[in-house]
């Protein structure tokens, strides 16, 4: 492959959108539970943005930390959150 291959296909790589966040139902949780999201995000040890991120779908959070918001519901992972397709 010659770099100026390697470098087109880098660039329609860089083009590509990412791929959509899971959906999930933290915020309906979090608000049943009545915690803001720094409440939440001092139960998970993570920031208030991370909450904020994770709700809005901008963020997928990783499997460990998917594991500490179900145990903190008390309920299965996949019933919090929805992979989708």
């Amino acid at each position: 492959m010659t770099n100026g291959t390697a470098m087109a296909m880098h660039r329609e790589v860089a083009r590509q959108s990412p791929p959509p966040c899971m959906k999930n139902s933290v915020r309906e949780l979090r608000g049943d539970q009545g915690w803001s999201q720094a409440e939440m995000a001092e139960r998970l040890d993570v920031s208030r943005q991370t909450v904020n991120a994770i709700e809005t779908g901008k963020y997928d959070p990783s499997l460990p930390l998917a594991f500490k918001i179900a145990a903190l519901f008390g309920r299965p992972i996949e019933s919090i959150f929805d992979p989708g397709e």
